[in-house]
């Protein structure tokens, strides 16, 4: 039996939840659904930059785990535009939560979940 899926802290909701090819009705395409876990990781490492580690504590999971979100989720987009896919955000275990900006270097930082530093030492604002 597997494993239960540790809860996942998603710091933004998505702004769209459907992405689809233009001029193709939505139920003649196929369907990719992209969690919202994997949506949270790929949107900290590839469009705000941080790297696993950091983006492994925001979300509260080990950074070889973030490593698989990401890859997955790139997977997905690609899958997506290639094969003229529709992309769905949805679902996952995941619990939305408020984050501050780190004052030295502009990442986000939880609150209310441990400390208020982070790998480059400076604090939240």
């Amino acid at each position: 039996m597997a494993r239960p899926q540790k809860r996942r802290f998603v710091g933004m909701e998505p702004g769209f939840r459907v992405f689809k090819p233009v001029g193709i009705p939505t139920v003649e395409i196929e369907q990719i659904v992209m969690t919202l876990d994997e949506f949270e990781a790929i949107r900290l490492v590839d469009f705000d930059g941080m790297d696993h580690e950091g983006a492994a504590i925001l979300v509260g999971i080990s950074r070889p785990t973030l490593s698989r979100l990401v890859e997955q989720a790139r997977h997905k987009v690609a899958d997506a535009v290639v094969m003229g896919k529709a992309l769905v955000i949805e679902g996952g275990n995941v619990e939305m939560v408020s984050r501050g900006r780190c004052d030295n270097c502009g990442w986000e930082i939880p609150r209310g979940r441990g400390g208020g530093r982070h790998h480059c030492g400076g604090g939240r604002r």
